[in-house]
């Protein structure tokens, strides 16, 4: 993990600190995960995550938000050093070099949440059902009715991952 004040002092490779204008960060704070407007589902299903094992927000685990001229905005999850969050964010942060999805059963909700607002969307009635028709190995209907709700963006019952990436 990075000290929040080496983070803020080049958040991306386009950026200085001579871009920001702010209060200087606590030098106590490391920054476990970072995300901005633009994250996939993968990063955001491991910030929920990591804050949750964190016991969320407290005086040692604080989110740093500030807007950014690239992406909109810029949020980092930073741990006060020598905490026993600060202990929890180590393991943390081995975990996901380890394996970068922290958990799979909270990943595929989060994929799935996002097929279902993309399918009903961003899809009309004619290119769901032409998608149905190029992809039948992907469903799995229960019945009729099922597979009418989904032709019709009531839900989309396919392998999430294949549609959203």
């Amino acid at each position: 993990m990075d000290k929040l004040d080496k983070v803020y002092a080049s958040p991306t490779p386009l950026d200085g600190l001579g871009n920001y204008m702010g209060e200087t960060p606590d030098n106590a704070l490391f920054v476990l995960l970072g995300r901005n407007r633009d994250s996939d589902i993968l990063t955001e299903s491991n910030w929920d995550c990591a804050l949750e094992l964190l016991g969320g927000e407290s005086e040692s685990v604080e989110i740093h938000r500030f807007g950014h001229w690239a992406c909109g905005w810029l949020e980092y999850l930073c741990v006060r050093e020598n905490t026993k969050e600060f202990k929890i964010a180590q393991e943390i942060e081995s975990e996901i070099e380890a394996y970068p999805v922290l958990s799979e059963d909270h990943f595929s909700e989060k994929e799935s949440e996002e097929a279902d607002r993309v399918w009903a969307n961003c899809y009309d009635d004619g290119e769901r059902l032409s998608y149905m028709r190029k992809n039948p190995d992907q469903f799995d209907f229960m019945g009729f009715a099922d597979m009418l709700a989904c032709a019709k963006g009531k839900f989309f019952c396919g392998w999430a991952s294949e549609l959203i990436n």
